[in-house]
């Protein structure tokens, strides 16, 4: 039975694209980028939404930008090694190898492949995420922090939810990054709004 794990890089203010849509700012350095390389390992499958997948199929269909370098390419072959399924009802279909093409977010569908992964399970892009934070199927949060604050943007967690988690790991980088792990502990909630 596979671990469910949500993983992003962001801001310290908690987004992972500014208000344009830009996260040029949010490229790894190299001792941020092996670790996220780190995190593929033990990784079986990986939930994409449209926009996140369309992203990450430069690791298998641009050879040369997957070459580019050790850290690249290491990257570029655990990815190309797992299985995909990414949600849309608008993509007509995949362009990369051993990914599945699931029309809705079924939670329960999810749960199911939880069970039957041999290895972990990691969703990716905010949106997404979001419906599965909500349905409780996230079993650990990991996230890299980085020395920025934009102020506003795409944010890591959809607005209204609250989980109880627990610290697991933390590591700072030379950079000034620093990552934590969590496992979730309690289930998602919705918070109360506390405008009058």
């Amino acid at each position: 039975m596979g671990q469910l794990g949500y993983f992003s890089i962001g801001s310290l203010d908690g987004f992972i694209a500014d208000p344009s849509g830009d996260f040029s700012w949010a490229e790894p350095d190299e001792e941020v980028h092996q670790y996220a390389n780190d995190q593929l390992l033990g990784v079986d499958l990986h939930l994409y939404g449209r926009r996140t997948y369309e992203l990450m199929t430069v690791w298998e269909t641009d050879l040369s930008f997957a070459a580019a370098n050790r850290l690249y390419a290491e990257f570029a072959e655990r990815w190309v090694d797992a299985d995909k399924i990414v949600y849309s009802s608008t993509l007509e279909e995949p362009v990369t190898r051993r990914t599945r093409l699931e029309r809705t977010f079924d939670p329960e569908a999810v749960r199911a492949l939880k069970d039957s992964t041999p290895g972990d399970l990691m969703i990716a892009g905010p949106t997404l995420a979001g419906q599965a934070l909500r349905a409780g199927l996230v079993d650990v949060v990991d996230q890299v922090l980085l020395p920025i604050v934009i102020g506003g943007g795409l944010p890591m967690y959809p607005a209204g939810l609250r989980l109880d988690l627990e610290l697991m790991d933390e590591r700072r980088f030379a950079g000034g990054a620093v990552a934590v792990r969590h496992r979730v502990v309690g289930p998602a909630q919705a918070t109360r709004s506390t405008a009058g």
